[in-house]
């Protein structure tokens, strides 16, 4: 099984708690999501390479710490995912982006593309792949497979909220990528929503129905 790290600090949760409330507005739920996506993507990006370059403060030399290797990538799942992007387009503003545009069959739960764009020259770059909700999996696993092709260093996932039974359905086809959340809910209902989780993203990004 793959790896599952749960970002559990306060600020996150308290948020977080914020955006599950159902008279939340769009307005704020859009805020509160960039603001957790920021603090997320302090965890998310905690292993990226490193390098050191000569610079000159206005005191003397020296060897300080930089970002090594190619930017990083960042993939919204869309529509949602630009709710994430957002916010960690303001800590890493040189980032690449690129973008997967699925929607879920009701009827299957399977995910139909519409919409592919992504950075040239993939090769040697970390990817972030930022979606709100892992639900049944098969949208996180459809947007990773198209990302996988490409042959980047690394993927991360990074979400809001994650159902059990999505977790495991995204490690059985992808065991190598780390998922990053804020949260594990207990289950999805029969419509393939989370459960408690926050509603539809989405919708509440937007303010549709």
């Amino acid at each position: 099984m793959g790896k599952v790290t749960l970002i559990d600090h306060p600020l996150v949760q308290h948020k977080l708690s914020l955006m599950r409330r159902r008279e939340t507005s769009s307005s704020d739920f859009r805020r509160l999501l960039k603001e957790v996506s920021m603090l997320m993507a302090y965890e998310a990006t905690r292993e990226l390479p490193m390098t050191t370059e000569k610079i000159q403060t206005p005191m003397a030399p020296m060897d300080a710490p930089v970002l090594d290797g190619k930017k990083l990538v960042v993939v919204s799942i869309l529509r949602a995912g630009n709710g994430i992007l957002d916010g960690i387009l303001d800590i890493v503003p040189s980032a690449r982006v690129g973008f997967v545009g699925l929607y879920r069959d009701h009827e299957t739960l399977e995910a139909i593309q519409y919409y592919l764009k992504l950075p040239a020259q993939m090769e040697d770059r970390t990817v972030l792949m930022v979606d709100p909700m892992m639900a049944t999996g098969h949208s996180s696993v459809a947007a990773t497979d198209r990302v996988a092709a490409t042959g980047p260093r690394s993927i991360k996932f990074l979400c809001l909220l994650a159902a059990p039974e999505g977790i495991a359905h995204f490690h059985q086809h992808h065991p190598d990528v780390e998922i990053v959340t804020a949260a594990i809910d207990s289950h999805l209902n029969d419509k393939g929503y989370i459960v408690p989780g926050l509603g539809d993203a989405g919708d509440r990004i937007f303010g549709t129905k």
